[in-house]
């Protein structure tokens, strides 16, 4: 009786249909960090800034913006978010490869790839244009997630790129975000020009203790953004 049992069991089992096993749920991809505004975080090089994402339309230009050209065809600059005409406003694009420009962002981070510094910001890599006067829109450098040392660096130091500014800037009457990229740029200008010290190039690309020049930069750059109502840390 046993056996005929076990031989029933089997027989029913084997009548069941075969049930297919459940997939198991995949993990929803990252969702990009945001600011509250919509603004999409950068983190790429530790550069820790919210920009815009490529694709959004304004109906205006910000305040302080910089018109450039590139055969033919306008693009706008400001606080390193790009924007091209599209209907009757504009929409934030990623600049071509090529275009020229005056100045770098106010916030950027350097990054080093075979002894050449690559300027990052908002997901677009610039590099120098002495012949220019300026800089240039760059393809992403070979390896890109792979920075190396500055040249000058001592044995052991981190690869990756180090922000324009040592100063911490704070707002002291509600200038806007485009306010300030606009006086940080101008500021920039001015102490460069008072100091001879370049923080966009090695060493500051001046002469004399690099250490010394930049103290003396900080210094112009802090004067010229607290005269603007800024506090500077």
């Amino acid at each position: 009786m046993m056996m005929g049992a076990q031989m029933l069991v089997a027989a029913h089992a084997a009548d069941e249909p075969v049930r297919p096993q459940r997939a198991q749920p995949r993990a929803a991809p990252a969702r990009p960090a945001l600011d509250g505004r919509g603004q999409v975080l950068d983190s790429r090089y530790n550069h820790g800034r919210y920009y815009p994402a490529v694709g959004s339309v304004r109906p205006g230009l910000p305040v302080g913006y910089r018109p450039y050209y590139r055969n033919g065809s306008p693009f706008y600059f400001s606080a390193g978010v790009w924007y091209a005409p599209r209907g009757p406003g504009f929409v934030v694009v990623t600049p071509p490869v090529g275009l020229g420009i005056a100045v770098l962002p106010p916030f950027y981070s350097t990054v080093w790839f075979g002894g050449v510094p690559y300027y990052y910001a908002d997901n677009v890599y610039y590099t120098a244009a002495p012949d220019q006067n300026g800089y240039v829109v760059a393809d992403a450098p070979p390896n890109a997630d792979n920075p190396g040392a500055p040249p000058d660096a001592p044995p052991g130091a981190a690869p990756g790129g180090a922000p324009q500014m040592d100063l911490i800037v704070y707002p002291k009457n509600g200038q806007s975000k485009d306010q300030q990229a606009a006086d940080q740029y101008e500021c920039y200008s001015w102490a460069k020009g008072q100091t001879g010290f370049d923080p966009t190039q090695p060493a500051g690309n001046s002469q004399g203790n690099p250490d010394v020049n930049r103290n003396n930069y900080n210094r112009a750059m802090a004067a010229c953004m607290t005269a603007r109502d800024y506090q500077v840390n």
